[in-house]
């Protein structure tokens, strides 16, 4: 027994001489992803800030006759503007995919609709939009965040926030405007608009407060963001389509051959189930099959969403955020998917071992949320998280242009003159 603690004595001084003195080589492969990280941020943030961006105000027009699927359109159109870019372009020039940013803002109630890109991008999305809705008026305009202190919150301004995430997996869709279409009454005159309830409560604002609704999307393209492969893993999960073998390799079959008595590429055929997996399943699962299936159909895009309520202090009203909740909460079911805030970003601070900190943690998360909004960035940036991924339907329910009859919201911009064509005769000098 002395003998047998006698060496592992040894045996543990041994593993740590050769641990003190060769820590060192263990540390460039934990260093190395933090270092790439590091790195493409650093290249991507120099690109980035050569590329000018434009803010484009949208006016709507009081009849809007076109179905929001025209706003779906608009979107497939988008998704053709990127491609993907070259080895080079990532790792030395750190080019990535430009983004949209699609915009609600509410200020003392009144609503406008904007929408941020790349300057270069600016031509192909006015003649996209206007070609759905013609009659709709474009401008360019400063960005409405540099209207509002830069140090919110402060002593005269106060803010709450969120980040909203998908509730379940990416491949679960959200409620979308064709099911709200699909539940309406029969008659003609009722229109249902899923937007209308947000619209209706950013239109209540007072002097002084302010709603900011923002959605910032990336198309999917190529195997970044394998969204399609999990999809149709997890249609044939719930189909109970067996997976193809995959092929074994020559030791594997030897061993087989020798040990198990079993020659390569016998399998032990299972008796066959008379009834089909696709005749045991529920009304409710193959309803969320085919949904399923359907948002894998549609272009994809990258996003995240996030909403802001803020104001003086003065009038400053904290119950008014409901207005958001209210909103997602229409647009989410729960056996499919749907939009939830996210924890990690919600302005707000009840820790139970720091309560002490919870004044400057709020403060934090304040001023992180303003900051991302106002940079256009994804939630933990310049980490990883908070993106799932929407098709052009999804995008279409939570950003489109309604008419005044689907929500007849008086604080919402329109074009008051509606626009025609000049008569043929009349003299251009």
């Amino acid at each position: 027994m002395s003998d047998f603690l006698i060496n592992l004595n040894l045996i543990f001084h041994y593993l740590w001489q050769v641990i003190k003195n060769w820590w060192w080589l263990f540390l460039p492969f934990y260093l190395y992803p933090k270092l790439i990280d590091q790195y493409l941020w650093f290249i991507q943030e120099k690109w980035d800030s050569k590329i000018k961006k434009v803010f484009l105000e949208i006016k709507l027009p009081k009849e809007i006759k076109k179905p929001i699927k025209a706003m779906e359109q608009i979107f497939a159109d988008f998704h053709g503007l990127h491609d993907i870019p070259t080895w080079r372009e990532v790792w030395i020039e750190g080019q990535f995919q430009l983004g949209l940013s699609l915009e609600i803002v509410s200020r003392a109630g009144k609503i406008h609709f904007y929408i941020r890109t790349p300057e270069m991008f600016k031509d192909f999305i006015v003649s996209n939009i206007y070609a759905q809705y013609p009659e709709a008026e474009i401008s360019t305009v400063e960005d409405y965040t540099k209207s509002v202190p830069l140090d919110i919150p402060n002593k005269d301004w106060d803010i709450w926030g969120v980040d909203y995430v998908n509730a379940k997996d990416d491949i679960y869709p959200i409620k979308t405007y064709s099911k709200f279409e699909d539940e309406k009454e029969t008659k003609k005159e009722t229109i249902t608009d899923p937007l209308s309830n947000l619209l209706e409560g950013m239109s209540d604002l007072r002097p002084g407060e302010q709603m900011w609704y923002q959605v910032v999307i990336k198309p999917v393209l190529g195997r970044d963001f394998p969204w399609q492969e999990k999809g149709k893993k997890l249609v044939d999960k719930l189909v109970g389509r067996a997976e193809k073998e995959k092929s074994k390799s020559i030791p594997r079959q030897i061993y087989e051959l020798l040990f198990l008595a079993k020659a390569p590429g016998e399998t032990i055929k299972k008796e066959a189930d008379v009834i089909p997996p696709e005749m045991k399943l529920t009304p409710g699962e193959t309803e969320v099959i085919s949904a399923v299936e359907e948002k894998l159909s549609k272009f994809g895009y990258k996003c995240n969403c996030r909403v802001i309520y803020l104001g003086k202090r003065d009038v400053f009203f904290k119950p008014r955020v409901k207005t958001f909740f209210g909103f997602f909460k229409t647009i989410s079911t729960e056996n499919l998917g749907g939009l939830k805030p996210w924890s990690k970003t919600l302005t707000k601070s009840k820790s139970v071992l720091f309560w002490f900190l919870d004044k400057r943690i709020l403060y934090f998360r304040q001023r992180r949320i303003f900051r991302n909004y106002k940079m256009r960035t994804p939630p933990l940036f310049p980490r990883p998280g908070g993106i799932f991924v929407l098709n052009t339907e999804e995008l279409a329910t939570l950003y489109h242009f309604p008419g005044e009859a689907a929500a007849p919201t008086v604080g919402i911009s329109r074009v008051e003159i509606k626009k025609g064509v000049a008569p043929i005769e009349l003299p251009t000098e």
